[in-house]
């Protein structure tokens, strides 16, 4: 077992080996979205099709699933290709490669197109988006999705832009309190790709499900401009995301991803906007840039405000966990950052009352199948609301998380974060100016003070 970073605390059985021996099959070279010759309907015309895929999957925000057909099975082709082997199936798996925590948000005007600019982490085939209309009171209806690479700003690579299908159907109606995906894109995407979804909204009423806090710029435009590459139509700017709540590719079985769950801090509040500076973001450059590591894929689940016990900015983390985290194919280690909120909120909360919440997180996560890490809630003094009661709480919990051995490895961000001329306080030099948000070098610090073997895992 390799040693553990000294900022890390790695507990339970060894790390399982295996995997690291296959890991060549993770080395596979991601190009860009391929670009398909021109298809008749969803169904293509002449060449070798692969085997139906099923009808868009329609998933429940709770967590109980349901299956609500989008249409009719899909024949996907791909002129040239002969369908995989039984074999070859077998090997590979969904791997999220990126996601974001749904929320809700204001009104969606009907009419418009949204043009979603996110950051891939680990690369792959057969791509898949998940629409989301968990946080809906109507129906709402995409007149049409397309997936491709962006150029700069709302202006994508010539030829990468390509039509997403729900069940074989351009359309797709996702009802309230459902989420759908998308079918197969045939295609290879490589890892740390600015991948741009594009969505023509036609039905949408009251509120809408998105990310409000993305510190990323997308793009909208009334009318219908899903399908074109250039951004002379997309005028106007967001820096929330829409509906969209995951995406997926296919990898090898031996490949894998982390759910980051957590607050502001992991939402990168105080990083440079556009620049994929939280955290998470770095961390996910970490794994990519690993030879011969499985866990390549990160999803960033965090939510500015968020609670691990009550609702408010969001849901609290207790209820999203199953939608936002449990329900990403692939992951196999849940990372928990949370508790800073629940403090500060003086809301009467206590170090007892904190410590259950993370208990029933890890039991939760361990009877899926997950292993989980957490993370020492860092220092916050000179926050507007710091005091001592809050701190006393803050110093009782994360002694809790160091040594009640709940976690399946630990890792110590207060102990890096802090000043050492003032413990309760962030460093000056990670500070973002608020003294509760660290700076990009802050982010950055949080990334490498995770031993990237204590995220692999053997359940």
């Amino acid at each position: 077992m390799r040693r553990p970073h000294r900022d890390t605390v790695r507990r339970g059985r060894p790390v399982d080996r295996r995997r690291a021996t296959r890991a060549v099959l993770a080395a596979a070279v991601c190009v860009p979205l391929t670009v398909i010759p021109a298809q008749a309907g969803p169904a293509a015309q002449g060449g070798s099709s692969a085997p139906a895929v099923s009808a868009a999957r329609v998933v429940s925000a709770g967590p109980a699933a349901r299956a609500v057909s989008a249409g009719p099975a899909a024949s996907v082709a791909v002129a040239g290709n002969a369908p995989a082997s039984a074999t070859a199936a077998r090997d590979r798996h969904a791997v999220v490669t990126w996601g974001a925590s749904a929320d809700r948000q204001g009104a969606g005007p009907a009419d418009r197109s949204y043009r979603l600019v996110v950051r891939t982490s680990v690369g792959g085939t057969d791509l898949r988006i998940r629409l989301s209309n968990a946080f809906g009171e109507h129906p709402v209806t995409f007149a049409s999705a397309y997936a491709g690479l962006r150029r700069q700003g709302a202006e994508l690579i010539g030829g990468s832009n390509r039509r997403l299908t729900f069940g074989g159907r351009a359309s797709v109606t996702v009802p309230a309190g459902e989420t759908a995906y998308s079918d197969p894109l045939p295609g290879r995407l490589a890892a740390q790709s600015d991948l741009v979804v594009s969505l023509y909204v036609t039905g949408a009423e009251g509120p809408t499900t998105g990310h409000g806090m993305a510190m990323q710029t997308s793009y909208a435009a009334a009318g219908d401009h899903a399908a074109e590459e250039a951004a002379t139509n997309w005028i106007d700017r967001t820096d929330s995301w829409y509906w969209l709540d995951a995406v997926t590719v296919e990898t090898s079985t031996d490949i894998g991803a982390v759910a980051v769950l957590g607050d502001s801090i992991t939402d990168g509040w105080a990083s440079t906007s556009d620049e994929n500076r939280r955290w998470p973001d770095y961390l996910s450059r970490r794994l990519q840039a690993l030879a011969g590591g499985t866990v390549k894929g990160v999803a960033n689940e965090g939510i500015s405000g968020n609670r691990v016990l009550a609702d408010g900015a969001g849901q609290a983390a207790l209820r999203r966990l199953d939608r936002d985290v449990l329900s990403l194919p692939g992951v196999e280690t849940v990372f928990v950052l949370e508790g800073v909120n629940d403090i500060k909120a003086h809301a009467g909360v206590t170090v007892d009352d904190l410590v259950a919440g993370y208990r029933q997180i890890v039991d939760r996560a361990h009877a899926a199948g997950k292993c989980v890490v957490g993370a020492t809630v860092m220092p916050y003094k000179g926050w507007p609301e710091y005091d001592d009661a809050g701190e006393a709480v803050r110093q009782g919990v994360n002694e809790w998380i160091r040594r009640g051995g709940a976690f399946d490895a630990v890792v110590d961000l207060d102990r890096i974060t802090r000043s050492p001329y003032d413990p309760q306080a962030l460093l000056p030099f990670f500070d973002g100016g608020d003294h509760l948000h660290p700076n990009d070098k802050g982010m950055q610090a949080m990334a490498d003070a995770v031993d990237l073997s204590a995220l692999r895992c053997d359940r």
